[in-house]
């Protein structure tokens, strides 16, 4: 009985690389088209006091474009602050922010709902380097050219704060 249920239990993925996502125009994006790059992935809204940090994202994802993608996870689980559908959610971030990086579709990064990649960002038994809480809008999740999580950034981390370009590795 004991060995069944270990079958069953979810254990660590070595690789983000497993995910396929819904990009907010509805096409899929397998994450392993990004092997050899590292991934910042961060749950975005358009109504937060950190949502002007669209536009260092932007300029990280231009400037680190050989070696970096940024996904943005549009989110709705703190107070609301990311009200609007997909398609306003996309002529927000371009037309405010020209933002060319992966968006996604709304979804949700806590709770019982939260999104299969969302569970492995923060989840140790799944990543295999820590738990974690997404405990704002923007919060970070660097994860290395080989498809494994490294580390989380707060909310306040700003996209070119030190912390952040050492650990892309620039």
């Amino acid at each position: 009985m004991i060995l069944s249920l270990i079958s069953f239990e979810k254990t660590v993925s070595a690789s983000i690389y497993d995910y396929k996502i819904t990009a907010i125009d509805g096409s899929i994006i397998d994450m392993a088209t990004f092997k050899g790059k590292k991934i910042l992935i961060v749950n975005v809204a358009s109504e937060c006091g950190f949502t002007p940090q669209y536009e260092d994202l932007e300029k990280l994802y231009r400037q680190y474009k050989d070696q970096l993608v940024v996904i943005g996870f549009p989110a709705n689980d703190f107070f609301g602050q990311e009200p609007g559908s997909n398609e306003e959610i996309l002529q927000f971030c371009t037309s405010k922010y020209e933002v060319t990086f992966p968006l996604t579709q709304k979804i949700s990064v806590k709770g019982k709902d939260k999104a299969p990649i969302y569970q492995w960002l923060t989840e140790k038994k799944l990543n295999g380097v820590e738990d974690s809480e997404v405990s704002w809008n923007f919060n970070k999740y660097l994860v290395d050219e080989n498809g494994r999580y490294v580390c989380h950034f707060k909310s306040k981390v700003e996209p070119f704060d030190p912390i952040i370009i050492a650990a892309i590795g620039k």
